[in-house]
């Protein structure tokens, strides 16, 4: 099964694990690592991925998000095919970047594409080409 994980789920062991749904998508992301880790998953890392990453203006998290390129299948980079799977993206009222990473996801023939941001599921939560789930969503689908 080959996965796109965006910035959001990347960030998410750093954010306030106080909360109860933060904590929960946290260690979803956790297993799903773990997965990758054990080369059950595979990763697609992209140049969207190493922009988001580069101005993060957290050292340490830059540090520990970019070491998982190295584990990554693929590494997608600008093409126009990209650019023309993002526009469709943008004309769903979906932001740029976002757009970006769902395309780079689209090209790379991604079965999942995992964000915790809401609006992104709720935009592209039903595009015929790429499943758009919340990592818990993830783990539920797949009977983990």
């Amino acid at each position: 099964m080959l996965l796109y994980l965006d910035n959001c789920v990347f960030n998410r062991p750093f954010d306030n694990q106080q909360q109860l749904r933060i904590k929960i998508e946290t260690e979803a992301k956790l297993f799903i690592q773990e997965k990758i880790l054990k080369n059950e998953f595979g990763l697609v890392w992209s140049y969207i991925l190493d922009y988001e990453n580069a101005v993060n203006p957290f050292r340490e998290r830059r540090g520990v998000i970019i070491n998982w390129k190295t584990k990554a299948l693929k590494d997608i980079i600008e093409t126009d095919e990209l650019m023309r799977i993002a526009k469709h993206y943008n004309s769903i009222d979906v932001y740029p970047k976002d757009a970006l990473h769902l395309a780079c996801a689209e090209l790379a023939q991604c079965d999942y594409f995992i964000t915790t941001d809401d609006k992104l599921i709720k935009k592209a939560g039903n595009e015929k080409n790429l499943r758009v789930v919340n990592p818990v969503t993830f783990i539920e689908i797949n009977n983990f």
